[in-house]
């Protein structure tokens, strides 16, 4: 809801509250937030990707992989859905009652990241491989007790810290997606809010 949020702001605003450092930054500690508040319950999984991660690593059993995949969806669909309804009335003044995944007043990609024009199959897949393996590579650093330790509790802040350098390093390509949950919970969302199935073309 609230790194959804901040691209609702900046770009329902068209620019006049946020623009994209706006949306790093508030995206960065939008994930501070959500592992603190999870971090007792699960270790702070909110990435089916990280889930996945540690699973191979024997540091979560698999059986609670399911479960962890299916609440980051449902996390992020509900996300997605809070962000709509706080700014449905935006929504229609912007789009003139239209909720459309391309043209001047698109608003999809408020929700989901959509590959830029230029990009290939190819290269857009590299990129999402690049970004999620140096997300995985730094989170399992931060927290490796052999590495230099990050004070006790400021962990969620050094993964914020970490999504605003590979937002601002890695995210012009395809919109920095690297959380499989974080785009198709709110593209499901869409899919079935009024954009319809183009969400996934």
């Amino acid at each position: 809801a609230l790194g959804c949020g901040c691209v609702a702001q900046a770009v329902l605003s068209r620019g006049a509250h946020g623009g994209p450092m706006t949306v790093a930054v508030g995206f960065a500690m939008a994930v501070t937030i959500a592992v603190y508040v999870s971090g007792g319950v699960s270790g702070g999984h909110i990435n089916p990707a990280v889930s996945l991660a540690m699973c191979v690593t024997g540091r979560l059993k698999w059986t609670k992989l399911p479960i962890y995949i299916l609440a980051q969806l449902l996390g992020a669909f509900v996300g997605a859905a809070a962000v709509f309804g706080i700014y449905y009335d935006a929504f229609m003044e912007y789009s003139n009652g239209t909720l459309a995944v391309a043209g001047p007043n698109a608003t999809a990609h408020i929700f989901a990241t959509y590959p830029a024009p230029y990009l290939s199959l190819i290269n857009g897949f590299a990129d999402q491989v690049m970004s999620t393996a140096v997300l995985l590579l730094a989170i399992f650093a931060i927290f490796d007790t052999r590495n230099n330790s990050v004070p006790k509790g400021l962990e969620p802040v050094a993964v914020g810290l970490l999504i605003i350098v590979l937002t601002c390093s890695l995210g012009m390509n395809s919109g920095c997606a690297m959380n499989p949950a974080r785009d198709l919970g709110p593209r499901l969302f869409t899919a079935i809010a009024g954009w319809g199935m183009e969400v996934f073309t």
